[in-house]
């Protein structure tokens, strides 16, 4: 996989160069903030300082909870006296029961609706932009989401842009690839129905998608996206194949380990001057510390008796659950450079299709992208708080009892690549056709992803993200 495209020296000595103006901690690899140092002219440079934040919000959809709890949307539409439902799948799920079961619920309440079968596994612009068009000329009322987080993410950013129906595509996608435009006024009712236990969408405000244009997956971040609703019926996960289960507990487990390692919320930056302008990913903070470390605790035990037993139902149960755990943790705490690493490794793939997923376009499914370079981003954010990275360690099954706490990142490294070998995940980027010389292009594909980037605990830029990839390039 040759690509014509920067090298990572190259993308290096630029970054240098915007910052080589000033070594306090804002602007350095190594740093552990984002707030500019006292003897920073940066910070002299500004009439008034702004204050470091010092808040931080919790935000989460409803969530209902229990086998069969699908048959009861049909009555929840009729509560909101919808009147013009739109209900999104893709072409697979189309063909399932849990679309059946929606559609027979909305029957027996006599709302009226229509289906929209055409989402993309892992969107794309065109696909969102499809799916907008769509909303809008049908004109709905409410939405409703029956999939994984492709399925619930389109009706998202169909609902976003039915609401704001003037709006281009990129005024509200996270800068710097977009606007990022704040949601200030209220979307119309969104129900969604998970059918994977891996994204957690059914409890965030993050709609997430491949910007063809810049070789990058990107999104769209704001509270106002989250589901009014997420039903959470372990019944609609038992059609998953084993591949697409293994892809979205991944997914589970990154999410609990970024937001418990991301930098702590104070630490993020100057305080919003509008709350609305307070970002969804915030940073660890105590109440999403609560849900993510127990979401890494479920998955740890659950996710590799989910695999080996097709037939483990209470394995399952607990992903659902622990997913929506989890997307409490980082809908609000964030994620950092796991997801941010994975979207240039799914973005630039060009032929690796992964195994049972049904589609016909390339594809690197989002929690494998993600996993895959776990071991060598643990191994470079350890030194902010190996303490929590030792207590993951465990968690996987390390012994840490005479762990040094300087030798955190190399303990929860190599536990994560056993881990990771005992499923069966890819053996690095490597596997999805990368090799040294992709490094450069992916690097640039990542740059963008501020979003997540900044929550790393430690500043990263082109030297670091090239190291995490090179190191990444095979696992075991």
């Amino acid at each position: 996989m040759s690509m014509l495209r920067p090298s990572a020296k190259s993308v290096s000595n630029l970054m240098r160069m915007v910052g080589s103006s000033c070594t306090c901690p804002a602007h350095t690899a190594l740093g552990t903030t984002h707030v500019h140092g006292p003897k920073c002219s940066h910070r002299r440079a500004s009439a008034q300082t702004p204050r470091s934040e010092y808040a931080f919000e919790m935000a989460t959809s409803t969530v209902r909870v229990g086998a069969g709890a699908t048959r009861e949307i049909g009555m929840d539409l009729a509560n909101l006296k919808a009147k013009r439902v739109m209900v999104f799948t893709d072409p697979n799920i189309a063909k399932l029961q849990p679309l059946q079961t929606v559609v027979e619920a909305l029957d027996r309440a006599r709302v009226k609706y229509t289906v929209y079968k055409d989402v993309r596994v892992e969107p794309s612009d065109t696909s969102f932009q499809a799916a907008i068009d769509a909303a809008r000329a049908y004109g709905p009322d409410a939405f409703v989401a029956v999939g994984g987080g492709s399925t619930i993410d389109t009706a998202k950013a169909a609902n976003l842009y039915t609401v704001f129906g003037d709006a281009h595509l990129l005024d509200f996608v996270n800068a710097p690839l977009g606007r990022g435009r704040a949601v200030d006024r209220p979307l119309l009712p969104l129900i969604a129905v998970p059918t994977t236990a891996g994204t957690g969408s059914e409890c965030t405000g993050s709609a997430i998608f491949d910007l063809k244009s810049k070789g990058a997956k990107t999104g769209i971040a704001d509270r106002a996206l989250k589901p009014m609703l997420g039903i959470i019926d372990p019944l609609n996960t038992r059609s998953m194949p084993m591949q697409v289960r293994l892809a979205s507990g991944l997914d589970v487990l990154c999410h609990a380990i970024e937001s418990y390692t991301a930098i702590p919320y104070h630490m993020r930056g100057p305080a919003p001057e509008n709350p609305l302008l307070r970002p969804a990913y915030q940073g660890a903070n105590p109440i999403s510390d609560i849900w993510s470390s127990h979401a890494l605790r479920m998955v740890a035990k659950a996710l590799p008796r989910a695999i080996a037993d097709p037939e483990d139902l209470d394995a399952q149960d607990t992903m659902t659950l622990a997913a929506a755990y989890a997307g409490i943790g980082f809908g609000n705490g964030g994620v950092h450079l796991m997801h941010g690493c994975s979207y240039g490794i799914s973005g630039l793939n060009r032929s690796y299709q992964h195994p049972e997923y049904p589609t016909e376009h390339a594809l690197c499914p989002h929690g494998i992208s993600v996993a895959v370079t776990s071991p060598a981003v643990a191994e470079f954010t350890a030194s902010m708080n190996p303490d929590r990275h030792l207590e993951i360690a465990s968690v996987l099954g390390a012994d840490v009892t005479n762990a040094k706490r300087e030798d955190a990142g190399v303990v929860l490294g190599d536990a994560l690549r056993r881990f990771l070998q005992g499923l069966g995940v890819p053996n690095g980027i490597a596997a999805f056709g990368y090799s040294t010389s992709d490094i450069g292009a992916l690097v640039e594909s990542i740059l963008p992803q501020h979003r997540v980037l900044k929550l790393s605990p430690r500043q990263t830029g082109a030297e670091q993200i090239a190291s995490i990839l090179e190191r990444s390039l095979k696992n075991y």
